[in-house]
């Protein structure tokens, strides 16, 4: 099987946490250090290989592709100005865009399991990463790369994982697992968002690979009672139909 060279980046929901700042602007856009919490996300999944990111937006994310696409006479016009710095910024983030290739597609904020749907005619029968990027992975090795070396052995949907402090469980998708290696597990039980006790300390990242069978599940995931089709749901059913999903602990050194 090739290399994964897609990833969707579904990004159609309404960022309440952020309101009311992100009626005006993309939650993805906001800064994090000295650059937007989507260009991390971008760096990292150019260094796992792929070439081709779908965006899945909502009416008011044109924004971010203004952000990614080139722009000749700002260009000429800080080089003109002789904004050196400035122009460096915007070369250099022309250079991290460099090969990749840019899908959008639209969607009403239903759950990020319906966002991931929307993409699936541009995925084909291929797997891919889908990542959020208000979950940053700053590591010596990028978060994508790693999920990416574990799937060319196991084959199977990968879910990077971090231990959080218990305390801030209920607010991610928690699994119960069996250890397979150091860093692996193999995942016996997925809760999304445990309002009881957790089954571990081992708390979904916003990192994933995804198999053409996810898609299939995610058909068939009914939705919540906020009318959301959620991925890690329709993770969870596959592992209790005896479907074969690993978790990978990133590694942050």
């Amino acid at each position: 099987m090739s290399d994964i060279t897609k990833a969707i980046i579904p990004i159609a929901g309404l960022a309440t946490r952020f309101l009311p700042l992100s009626k005006a602007v993309p939650k993805e856009l906001l800064p994090v250090g000295l650059k937007p919490m989507l260009l991390y996300a971008l760096e990292e999944l150019k260094a796992a290989g792929v070439l081709h990111i779908i965006f899945v937006v909502n009416n008011n994310k044109k924004q971010v592709e203004e952000y990614i696409k080139r722009s000749p006479q700002l260009e000429k016009l800080l080089q003109e100005r002789n904004q050196e710095d400035l122009l460096e910024e915007v070369q250099e983030l022309n250079k991290t865009l460099e090969g990749l290739s840019f899908t959008f597609v639209s969607d009403k904020p239903l759950g990020d399991g319906h966002a991931v749907l929307q993409a699936k005619k541009f995925i084909g029968q291929e797997s891919c990463f889908v990542v959020f990027p208000d979950d940053i992975v700053e590591a010596k090795t990028p978060g994508c790369v790693q999920l990416a070396q574990v799937f060319k052995t196991a084959q199977k949907p990968v879910v990077a994982l971090a231990r959080l402090p218990k305390e801030r469980l209920s607010s991610y998708g928690v699994v119960d697992v069996e250890k397979i290696s150091q860093r692996l597990y193999k995942v016996k039980n997925i809760i999304e968002k445990p309002q009881g006790e957790a089954p571990s300390d081992l708390a979904s990242l916003g990192r994933r690979i995804i198999t053409p069978e996810v898609f299939d599940y995610l058909k068939k995931t009914k939705p919540n009672k906020k009318g959301e089709i959620i991925l890690f749901e329709a993770l969870g059913d596959m592992v209790r139909d005896g479907k074969v999903v690993y978790g990978y602990e990133i590694s942050w050194e």
